[in-house]
């Protein structure tokens, strides 16, 4: 019998070939513990069936739970490789060379946190707490745990790789709205994917989404690259990276002059709307077609499709859309076209779902963000980025960690001192090496991380976190299910959770909050109060609890409590970018670098780079150093139309230099029609070359500070020789 509490399955008489097989019985000593991997993103984590032999993984499986129902990716699969892999850290680490030169000394537990609580609350003394940045990467499961260290310390100046992921998008989404609003693909009959690809990026979905097709479901893709959804779309939007904008201001000037729009709601919810049809008139389907390079045919027929198959829903990515230095005005235009069309907060559209826990929407709603502003504001300093980015920091709750390379060291208008890292990766900034010799700089650099990597060599101090196999953890999914993981195996070496060392620096440099003194779990039973739920009852539930009795969440919230918005109407025309000096309205701009802004450079750079894409098998630096998914693409290529390669005598597989203004690599090339004419694609992640490199550091968005990864002008030529 298997129990999901890891207990063996069944019992037989033992004998030699049954002792040396992997079946999970009594006699092997193999038992199936649950866990997740959090190798990825935290709307997905897959369950995984951890098969343990004394005290190790000898294999693991997808868990029959109701989001992955046993399927596992390339990354899940490789999960041994992942926890059992040589670069681990297995111990703390103090520095005793030069910054830089990865030459540390093994140190116990109480010495490291010794040392970093003398340091950290010696420098809050000297320059106060806003001279210590707290930084949190992947996995993301610590944030709000270390999001409320930060504000009891006293710094305003915690910040996450959401800094150039997923809260540009949310931040145009509340301009407009005032909150966020999710596809509601199982109920859908359109389905507008603008930039998502999530074959690659979020597996566990696409089961729905296929099931959904042959349900009839009408399929919009908006894209420059072919991806796997392309072959099951009904129209394929095919447009020059950064142009977003034009395309959908010209959908929504199809669709308000051929009267497809939700009158009723623009009338009674809406604020801006003439200025914004009015300005939607500039882009006709034949000007549009001329910036875009999609036929204006095809983009009569999408907003058509979407405007006249409700209930449509709008599925993006976290950052495609906003990876452009116009991307925030460009993700405000597409997702203008949800209100547009009614589609807001109905069945099958765009649904606005309560809080819930770690980007997961309720229902259950928690008290996550009310735990993790442990301090307000008010009585902290000013955040990093708030001069540059003032929308940013009016609307969203973090500092820019765009920006962090360029306030270290400079002390105005305070030092900027020290960085507390989880998971902090320099290679996500643009012109990275910027940031990696700022951090060198740092009176104080401690990084907590699960394998030593490049930015760990910069640090004083290193801590060894474990995986998702070594610790517990809170995990809610979409599908109304809740688990709180318990250890499979024991942390590898002197390896710890990341919220066993938060709470343990906690008590040393924010000894005050007293909810952060009760520990991991009492913190989590405050967040889950209004849920219901607790820790203790949902340990007696290993394999997960399905969360019954939950309500409804009405649709058209709007209609009782208005939008979130100043105006508390949905504003094609934003009040905060106009309190800014801002245009209100989501206007088209060129990405700074394009062959229609600088003609000049053109000549030189005549193409046009987006880099970041996703591969299955990587998900950013995490998975590149595991045989199985490095294997399956061992290194990088740069993805080159034939048309483009054939006038440059580019063969396959063939070493080209890829030229930008700010620097060039050499990388192979690979030859095929995913990409269009005049683009070039690398797909991110890959340590050498440093594909980041290509950018100046500060190639950012003017609103957001988010990066402008995937519209860049660039060259490419044959490499003839290693010094041309």
């Amino acid at each position: 019998m298997n129990k999901a509490s890891g207990v063996t399955i069944g019992a037989v008489p033992d004998g030699g070939a049954l002792q040396n097989s992997r079946v999970p019985l009594t006699a092997t000593g193999i038992e199936i513990r649950k866990t997740i991997c959090s190798i990825c993103n935290p709307l997905s984590h897959c369950g995984i069936d951890a098969h343990v032999k004394e005290g190790v993984v000898i294999k693991v499986e997808g868990s029959r739970n109701p989001h992955n129902d046993g399927t596992l990716c390339s990354k899940g699969a490789a999960g041994r490789q992942y926890i059992y892999h040589k670069d681990r850290l297995k111990t703390p680490l103090a520095r005793t060379g030069e910054k830089g030169s990865g030459q540390f000394r093994p140190i116990s537990w109480e010495e490291a946190l010794d040392i970093a609580a003398q340091r950290l609350n010696g420098i809050k003394v000297e320059s106060g707490a806003e001279s210590v940045a707290f930084f949190a990467g992947y996995s993301k499961w610590m944030r709000p745990f270390l999001k409320r260290l930060a504000h009891s310390f006293g710094s305003p100046n915690y910040c996450t790789e959401s800094s150039t992921c997923s809260s540009a998008a949310v931040l145009a989404a509340k301009l407009n709205y005032g909150c966020l609003a999710g596809p509601d693909t199982a109920n859908a009959r359109c389905l507008l994917v603008w930039s998502a690809n999530p074959f690659y990026s979020n597996t566990s979905m696409v089961r729905r989404l296929l099931d959904a097709k042959d349900r009839g479901l009408k399929i919009i893709e908006v894209g420059p690259l072919l991806t796997p959804l392309t072959r099951h779309a009904d129209v394929h939007l095919r447009i020059r990276p950064g142009t977003s904008g034009a395309l959908a201001l010209c959908m929504a000037n199809v669709i308000i002059e051929e009267g497809l729009y939700d009158r009723d709601f623009v009338e009674k919810w809406t604020v801006g709307f003439d200025d914004f049809q009015e300005y939607a008139t500039n882009f006709s389907p034949k000007r549009t077609e001329a910036i875009t390079g999609v036929p204006a045919n095809l983009i009569e027929e999408a907003a058509r499709l979407y405007a006249g198959t409700g209930p449509a829903a709008l599925l993006t990515s976290a950052s495609p859309t906003v990876h452009h230095t116009n991307g925030v005005q460009n993700h405000r235009a597409l997702t203008a076209l949800i209100g547009l069309t009614g589609n807001f907060d109905v069945q099958g559209g765009n649904l606005v779902r309560p809080p819930g826990y770690l980007y997961v929407p309720g229902p259950p709603t928690t008290r996550e963000h009310e735990y993790e502003q442990s301090r307000p504001w008010s009585e902290m300093a000013p955040r990093i980025g708030v001069e540059r980015f003032p929308v940013w920091s009016r609307v969203v709750p973090e500092a820019q960690a765009m920006e962090l390379p360029f306030r270290i060291g400079t002390g105005s208008p305070y030092p900027v001192r020290s960085v507390v890292g989880f998971g902090l990766n320099h290679r996500m900034w643009p012109g990275c090496g910027l940031l990696y010799e700022r951090l060198k700089k740092l009176d104080f650099f401690l990084q907590v991380e699960l394998f030593m990597t490049d930015t760990c060599k910069a640090a004083d101090l290193i801590l060894p976190a474990c995986t998702s196999f070594e610790r517990s953890e809170l995990k809610f999914y979409p599908e109304k299910f809740v688990l709180w993981t318990t250890p499979v195996i024991p942390p590898l070496g002197d390896s710890r959770p990341d919220t066993e060392i938060i709470f343990d620096l906690a008590n040393r440099i924010a000894a005050r909050d007293g909810l952060l003194k009760q520990g991991y779990e009492a913190n989590v039973d405050w967040i889950l109060k209004p849920a219901g739920l607790t820790v203790e009852e949902l340990k007696q539930h290993p394999g997960g609890l399905a969360l019954k009795d939950i309500e409804q969440v009405p649709f058209r919230k709007y209609e009782k409590s208005g939008f979130q918005t100043p105006s508390g109407k949905m504003e094609f025309a934003s009040t905060v970018l106009s309190s800014f000096g801002l245009d209100p309205l989501p206007t088209y701009k060129e990405p700074e670098l394009s062959p229609v802004s600088r003609p000049e450079l053109s000549t030189d750079f005549p193409l046009v780079l987006t880099t970041g894409a996703r591969l299955p098998m990587f998900i950013h630096s995490r998975t590149f150093r595991l045989p199985w998914t490095n294997g399956l693409w061992p290194e990088p290529m740069l993805d080159i139309n034939p048309g483009d390669s054939a006038v440059r005598a580019i063969a396959q597989g063939d070493l080209v230099l890829l030229s930008t203004p700010a620097n060039s690599i050499r990388v192979k090339a690979n030859i095929t029609n995913i990409v269009p004419r005049g683009v070039i694609n690398i797909y991110h992640g890959y340590r050498d070359p440093e594909i980041n490199t290509l950018f100046e550091p500060d190639y950012l968005d003017p609103i957001s500070g988010f990066p402008g990864f995937k519209s860049l002008l660039c060259q490419v030529e044959k490499s003839i020789k290693k010094e041309d």
